[in-house]
């Protein structure tokens, strides 16, 4: 499949946006650690399922502290619905005795890559979100998805599609841009039944030409 020239792929992104100006990270939390814990949950999850959980989880453990005085076997229970939930156990608490450590969550790459269970794509979303960095790139199983379907890659290795994003999409609206993007793929563009046929952006997607 030919891929999408430059001028194409900001047409497909300046409609994104238009499409979805009420774009927001779909999972709840209140404080940054929160977004952490909720953002660690969601591997392999829905955010709605994730959210159910972090409602009642959050009522009695939100700090670093809090989670830190957990055992696995204490907090594996009580996200059990979400999934690996002896792996985001320890994980979770890992991170939480790494935060402590580090006096807060960093505001690098690598400062939140020194943080168990904590990936690029996590990383991009809490540099994004909490400390409002331009550039970042949420790679996630939608923009996988998407990027490959429109013609923005043809790549599946999600750091090499970060970087292809990141040349292409401007810097001060390239979370918007990732937020839009997990819209359009769960609202329009499914992995299993994309409604190309009413896509407003069926115009210059490479799949759907």
């Amino acid at each position: 499949m030919k891929l999408l020239t430059k001028k194409e792929k900001l047409e497909i992104h300046k409609l994104l946006l238009e499409l979805y100006p009420h774009r927001r990270c779909a999972l709840e939390y209140s404080t940054p650690f929160e977004l952490l814990v909720a953002s660690r949950l969601s591997a392999q999850c829905t955010d709605v399922r994730v959210n159910i959980v972090t409602e009642e989880l959050f009522k009695k453990y939100r700090t670093p502290q809090d989670f830190a005085s957990l055992t696995v076997e204490e907090l594996e229970p009580m996200i059990r619905s979400c999934g690996l939930g002896n792996t985001k156990a320890r994980d979770i608490i890992a991170a939480s005795k790494k935060v402590i450590e580090l006096g807060g969550i960093p505001d690098t790459m690598d400062g939140m890559l020194s943080i168990p269970g904590i990936g690029r794509k996590i990383a991009n979303l809490l540099l994004g979100e909490i400390f409002e960095q331009p550039g970042v790139v949420i790679v996630d199983t939608h923009c996988i998805r998407l990027a490959n379907r429109m013609g923005f890659v043809s790549e599946k290795d999600p750091k090499k599609i970060e970087t292809e994003l990141r040349k292409v999409i401007p810097a001060n609206e390239s979370l918007d841009f990732c937020h839009a993007i997990v819209f359009h793929g769960r609202q329009v563009c499914s992995a299993r039944n994309p409604d190309c046929e009413n896509c407003p952006l069926s115009g210059l997607c490479k799949k759907y030409l």
